[in-house]
């Protein structure tokens, strides 16, 4: 993959009946794991994707977002293949840390590719993306976290200049923290 193939667009209503088939691949292919729908932000609780998309956008904003049952305001992208305007993942941005779940295992992203696209390097290039909208949010240091057996995220963290911290466990399990330097 091309560091040009792929761009991140704020969630909106145009790319509506993607998100919708990328959540039934997730529920498709990734049916046995328990955490299938990390880094999709409720996706799996919403009951149509223009529902969810508003979700995402009322959570941009510290005075909105309560409404959808978080407490710190973040921004969810769209990773989209330029060559065929395809969705191929997304990617939140949290506008800071200052919670006590964020602060310790949450981090500042979340992110999930979908199954048919997964092994493309995709996301470490949305990762790297984000980190210049982290930087225009004015976050030095960012905070991301991965399971202690998600390989694959621990090689986009790494692959993105991650400096790995310590291994902690919640709720029974580990999970490693990395900060990037923005």
């Amino acid at each position: 993959m091309n560091n040009g193939d792929l761009e991140l667009i704020e969630s909106n209503m145009e790319y509506a009946e993607q998100v919708w088939q990328l959540r039934q691949e997730v529920f498709d292919y990734d049916n046995n794991n328990e955490s299938q729908f990390a880094g999709c932000l409720s996706l799996d609780e919403a009951t149509s994707a223009e529902e969810w998309i508003r979700w995402c956008q009322l959570r941009t904003n510290e005075e909105t977002c309560g409404q959808t049952g978080v407490d710190v305001p973040s921004t969810t992208y769209f990773a989209i293949r330029k060559k065929d305007n395809r969705l191929v993942g997304f990617i939140d941005l949290r506008h800071h840390i200052n919670h006590p779940i964020l602060g310790t295992w949450g981090g500042h992203c979340g992110y999930t590719v979908r199954p048919s696209e997964r092994g493309y390097g995709y996301a470490k290039e949305m990762l790297r993306l984000n980190l210049s909208n982290a930087k225009e949010l004015g976050i030095e240091k960012l905070l991301i976290t991965c399971h202690s057996d998600n390989a694959a995220s621990e090689k986009t963290i790494i692959a993105n200049d991650g400096i790995y911290e310590k291994t902690i466990v919640v709720d029974g399990t580990e999970i490693k923290r990395y900060w990037i330097a923005v």
